[in-house]
């Protein structure tokens, strides 16, 4: 009996993926633990392996199809003596909005004869369309498609169906009727970048945040003179270990949060939420976007521990490989641009948090001390908080924590 391959659940909220690529074709063997196929989801690509054996009778599902619900089927393995005909049935298993956005990502071409026009040229279309026809007794051959390359698609079924042929071609394909794409000034040069899954989340994330949460903005200058001692005399006695200025900073801030654990806080309709551990989410750029890796219990690790971990973490973020696990969660984030020469910044919330610190760069600039002027280094550190949860004071006594423990490290110790 053919066995459906389902798109899987690869994290505890996911709902949808793109299937990026497959890594087998028809006609393969697949053996179970084999990786058979990637999935995009919105913070990484992982694999899908193969849970039974079999050959890989039909791909039903194109690389490249967004928006894949969970355990659509997305292709069939036969067993032992089953031919690729037994495979026609699973077409009826997948959503139409699944086939439908397959339709502008054509699937491997399945390992069946070709239906040919009369002319001798190979009839194109979706599978959504080949299903819709075979329903509505229609013969492909005699149907002129309007997707690209002539490929056939839902909307010249549809206009088969109701004889109404040249206002179907003249239609717009449906997704450019739900959201028109912005269009660059006419005369203007560009070039057009389909957004990824990542980017499309990080861009519904930030515009949700932006426009439900009442942000307000705090900003300290820290001088970290005395910390960049410690960390030169640290990296000089370690072994292997090189602590970064932003592994200080997520341990200030946690041991920060630990000290004012109002802060340490999200908003919910029904009550305020309290953590009750300090999970850091630390901000790493990566191809197309960022993810934020959680240092866990932040306040309970030391500088060589977090260094190691986020050494760990952006390695494997801007390859792909983090587990949702590892970025899904934390109580605050940070995001820190000093190394790219910043010297101030607002950062966005990231929800359901109730707030962000934006750290700038360490930069020498005259300060006075004991009424003489002078020169520190000094980072500029902006605190982004929720409203709804935190108040002014609260975000005011979480900063004066911050500094007083940065700016005299030693007391991290104690």
């Amino acid at each position: 009996m053919p066995i459906p391959v389902l798109m899987p659940a690869l994290s505890p909220t996911m709902t949808e993926g793109t299937l990026a690529k497959w890594l087998k074709g028809e006609g393969d063997n697949v053996v179970s633990g084999d990786i058979i196929a990637e999935v995009e989801t919105d913070k990484a690509t992982m694999e899908i392996e193969a849970i039974e054996e079999g050959v890989l009778g039909r791909i039903l599902i194109g690389e490249g199809t967004e928006g894949v619900a969970i355990n659509t089927p997305i292709a069939v393995l036969l067993e032992e003596g089953e031919d690729v005909s037994a495979t026609e049935s699973f077409y009826g298993s997948v959503p139409t909005a699944a086939l439908a956005a397959a339709e502008l990502t054509p699937a491997p071409a399945p390992a069946v004869a070709p239906t040919l026009k009369a002319n001798g040229a190979r009839v194109i279309a979706s599978p959504l369309a080949r299903r819709m026809a075979e329903q509505a007794g229609l013969d492909l051959t005699g149907i002129n498609g309007s997707g690209p390359r002539g490929r056939i698609v839902k909307r010249d079924i549809e206009a088969a169906i109701t004889g109404d042929a040249v206002q179907a071609a003249a239609a717009p394909p449906p997704a450019a009727v739900m959201a028109a794409p912005a269009r660059a000034p006419a005369g203007a040069a560009v070039t057009e970048q389909s957004n990824s899954g990542m980017r499309k989340v990080i861009a519904q994330r930030l515009l949700q945040s932006k426009q439900t949460i009442p942000h307000f903005y705090l900003t300290v200058d820290c001088e970290i003179d005395e910390l960049l001692k410690i960390r030169k005399d640290l990296n000089g006695r370690s072994d292997g270990i090189k602590l970064s200025v932003n592994d200080f900073v997520v341990r200030t801030l946690a041991l920060a949060l630990r000290k004012v654990p109002e802060a340490n806080v999200s908003w919910s309709d029904a009550a305020t939420l309290f953590y009750n551990s300090v999970d850091v989410s630390v901000a790493v750029a990566v191809e197309g976007g960022l993810v934020t890796p959680v240092v866990r219990n932040a306040d309970n690790k030391g500088l060589a521990q977090i260094s190691i971990e986020m050494a760990d973490f952006a390695a494997r973020a801007r390859e792909g490989k983090l587990v949702p696990e590892e970025y899904q969660g934390g109580s605050f984030s940070v995001s820190n641009l000093g190394m790219f020469g910043i010297k101030e910044f607002a950062a966005i919330i990231n929800p359901p948090q109730a707030g962000i610190l934006a750290v700038g760069a360490g930069e020498q600039r005259p300060v006075v001390k004991d009424g003489a002027l002078s020169v520190a280094t000094v980072m500029s550190c902006t605190l982004s908080a929720d409203h709804r949860v935190m108040d002014g004071a609260v975000g005011a006594r979480l900063l004066a924590a911050f500094k007083a423990l940065i700016e005299d490290p030693l007391t991290m110790l104690l």
